[in-house]
């Protein structure tokens, strides 16, 4: 169980770094809804989980594989992070309402689901910092299933208080916030996208 609780203080902790998917889901969570951020964190969650398991059951052919198309693989995520940025960027304050109905929960999931795979090197942080806590497995696929289960469960807790706190927060936004909000957004994803890009070209 102390296993569990280490990974699920760092499934936490990660899910609350402020990143490209903290300003996405935030965003989704102010101009959809509650129900469109969660299931984007849900797909957060589920990446971290699976990055989690490979470096947990050291499952080196996956993400030696995974690490030999990273550069692919995050130009395809940098791509598409760029193409988020810019529909937020232009993007006018939401009818509430119609806004909701528009967006699509599996699609919600899937986006942040592919684009928080889309960086494999992602893999080599756990694997780090698993061993740098104590968390290495190796042998032990009982230790390795709760080390996960915990990363998953930390990283969807974090997006279920982030979901609820920002949902109540939504409702006190006026259309020019909202705007604002946006354009602050699509800026920082941009801007993710770029500094993506310059590490792959390192």
């Amino acid at each position: 169980m102390i296993l569990f609780a280490k990974g699920l203080a760092f499934g936490f902790l990660l899910a609350a770094t402020v990143g490209p998917m903290w300003i996405l889901c935030l965003r989704r969570i102010l101009a959809f809804g509650p129900g469109v951020g969660l299931a984007s964190g849900l797909g957060i969650a589920c990446a971290d989980g699976l990055y989690g398991a490979v470096a947990a059951f050291g499952l080196t052919a996956v993400s030696g594989f995974l690490l030999g198309y990273s550069f692919w693989i995050g130009s395809a995520g940098a791509a598409f992070l760029a193409y988020l940025g810019i529909k937020a960027l232009i993007a006018p304050a939401p009818s509430v309402e119609a806004e909701v109905q528009r967006q699509d929960l599996r699609t919600a999931f899937v986006s942040t689901l592919g684009l928080t795979l889309a960086n494999p090197p992602t893999i080599l942080t756990f694997a780090a910092l698993f061993a740098g806590l104590g968390l290495g497995a190796a042998g032990n696929y009982a230790g390795a299933a709760l080390v996960t289960l915990g990363v998953f469960l930390g990283s969807l807790s974090w997006w279920i208080v982030l979901a609820a706190a920002a949902g109540r927060l939504r409702a006190r936004l006026g259309p020019r916030l909202l705007r604002g909000i946006n354009v602050v957004s699509g800026i920082s994803i941009l801007g993710f996208a770029g500094w993506q890009v310059a590490e792959l070209l390192r």
